[in-house]
């Protein structure tokens, strides 16, 4: 961590069960790593849909509706803070769909695809890190990838997570005993939990997993923060980009790649791609009651994919380089995950932010949003990217039937057009929801203002390139009208020459009919010289007379334009 600038160091405790991710010898290519919503998945409405009842049992088994409960499901009741969450879903149905989650200890559409072993191992994923904030002080880090031992030190007699300036639980990927228990110890708004384990853009109207939004007037109430974006993602060939898709589906939150598909003829490999990866980060903001103090914070993160690469080597480092007079040279984040990018940069707080953490403890999520900006710009730079090579491909009509005419054109900017407008979505939310906030909860000031700045230059970026796509799109399907004209009068040639040799030869024709109508052909040498004399003229004299007639018409049509009022008529 950097040590100038007032800024603190990061103090690591010993982990108390280190683990990699992905844990070793994982298969992505298992078949409990299908995503929902795709081809191999199959029909997502298995589980019900939102008008009827769950299929999802309480062990997470599917159930038939049409037969009685098996009397084995009553033998263990729910958890605490899962039998909550059951407990309100008459009056929050939406809430009911997280309890499919926990149930199913992931997304709940791929319920009929894990193994035993496989949910087991996914209900007590745990990868969590406690920062510990005090002004002038080091940040302590304590890592925990045990439930278990999680859970002692979440209920443990002397730790009361009151004994510190700013506590911050930072959360990778939600699993079903993680959301139990910090849910239960800190009675924590399911809504919280609900928000972030999910990554639909849009929804049909059966999905059960549907989020309607809150009425602005509730949202201000909340003690949480949910910020969507999306980051960009380099792939060489399509078995990588599968292999992406195969280690999302191991995620326990519903995390997709949306491919890009762009592929321009020597400017990528070839088989290579882009993925657009929907992402999300929560806060969570404990509000004290009686007794308590200080600030106490969870922030959710998702898994990095590890499959591919960041475009570009990743967002630009967030802090100025150092002096040549600093020694050592400090490394910078790590750059192999999410996770522990943000622990970096959150770690790396200013005292005199640590300070303010206790007037706008939105202060924590400071860092993340400043990553999160980054990789908004990184996507815009892609996409600007990827709209000039689509009008260079218009410029060079060579490059453009390479690639496969402008039906290809076509349907890469429908893919952006289609895109800008969810982008302007997701960034109106941060703007609305998180930066432009004045007061959070009962907090006095709001020290996100400073970003405002730079969300708002994304916005009106995104609103550019929607208006450059619309452009686009224009100038090439005027392009489409042309050339469609053009093979019409190609067309349209043909079909005149094809008129004048069946004009030429309808004499010849009839002549040779007429005379055929003799049956004694040795008279034909006499005769012939009448064939002659009779067809070659007739066919001059219809030459003569089609020619005529177009010119003729010709000569009409222009006399007929040049009346004053054709003019006027033709002007209106």
């Amino acid at each position: 961590m950097f040590t100038q600038n007032g800024k603190p160091t990061l103090t690591v405790k010993p982990s108390v069960l280190e683990t990699a991710w992905p844990p070793s010898g994982t298969d992505f290519t298992s078949k409990n790593n299908i995503l929902p919503h795709t081809q191999e998945a199959g029909d997502a409405y298995y589980i019900g849909d939102v008008y009827e009842k769950s299929r999802i049992g309480s062990s997470g088994e599917l159930l038939d509706l049409n037969q009685p409960p098996c009397e084995d499901a009553y033998l263990k009741p729910p958890p605490p803070y899962l039998s909550y969450i059951e407990s309100l879903s008459e009056g929050w149905p939406h809430v009911s769909y997280l309890a499919d989650f926990m149930k199913v200890t992931t997304s709940p559409p791929k319920q009929k695809f894990l193994a035993e072993d496989d949910r087991n191992e996914r209900a007590r994923r745990t990868k969590v890190t406690i920062l510990d904030f005090e002004p002038d002080t080091p940040v302590s880090r304590t890592d925990y990838s045990d439930v278990d031992i999680l859970s002692k030190a979440l209920h443990g007699p002397t730790n009361q997570h009151d004994h510190v300036h700013a506590r911050l639980f930072v959360v990778e990927d939600l699993s079903r005993d993680v959301i139990e228990q910090l849910g239960a110890r800190f009675d924590i708004d399911p809504l919280f939990f609900r928000g972030h384990i999910s990554d639909y853009m849009w929804n049909n109207t059966r999905d059960p997993w549907v989020e309607l939004p809150d009425l602005d007037i509730v949202s201000q109430r909340r003690s949480y923060l949910h910020v969507r974006y999306v980051q960009t993602r380099y792939f060489r060939d399509e078995a990588s980009l599968k292999r992406s898709r195969e280690q999302a589906g191991s995620f326990n939150v519903l995390r997709r790649i949306d491919r890009d598909g762009n592929w321009v003829v020597g400017a990528d490999l070839e088989g290579s791609d882009v993925g657009l990866v929907r992402s999300k980060t929560s806060l969570w903001i404990r509000p004290n009651k009686n007794g308590e103090t200080g600030v106490l914070g969870i922030l959710l993160v998702d898994p990095t994919i590890t499959e591919g690469f960041c475009i570009w080597g990743g967002y630009r480092n967030l802090q100025d380089c150092p002096s040549m007079t600093v020694d050592p040279i400090p490394q910078g984040p790590p750059r192999t995950s999410a996770f522990e990018d943000i622990i970096y940069w959150t770690s790396s707080l200013a005292s005199k932010d640590i300070v303010n953490i206790a007037r706008d403890p939105r202060v924590l999520f400071k860092q993340t949003l400043l990553i999160v900006c980054a990789e908004w710009y990184t996507l815009l730079k892609y996409a600007t990217t990827r709209l000039a090579q689509l009008e260079w491909e218009l410029e060079n009509p060579q490059l453009q039937h390479s690639v496969g005419g402008l039906a290809v054109t076509i349907n890469k900017l429908h893919g952006w057009r289609r895109r800008f407008p969810i982008f302007r979505t997701l960034i109106s939310e941060v703007l609305e929801k998180v930066i432009k906030r004045d007061r959070f909860m009962s907090f006095p000031d709001n020290h996100l203002s400073d970003l405002k700045c730079d969300f708002d230059i994304i916005l009106s970026d995104i609103e550019m390139l929607q208006t450059r796509a619309d452009r686009i799109m224009a100038v090439v399907t005027a392009t489409m009208s042309i050339e469609e004209s053009q093979k019409a009068n190609d067309q349209n040639r043909s079909l005149a020459r094809l008129t004048w040799l069946a004009v030429t030869f309808v004499p010849l024709s009839f002549t040779s009919s007429l005379f055929s109508m003799n049956g004694d052909l040795a008279s034909l040498r006499r005769s012939f010289w009448i064939f002659c004399a009779v067809a070659l003229p007739m066919t001059a004299i219809v030459l003569l007379i089609t020619a005529l007639s177009d010119r003729t018409a010709k000569t009409f049509e222009r006399i007929r334009e040049g009346f004053p009022g054709k003019r006027k008529k033709k002007g209106i």
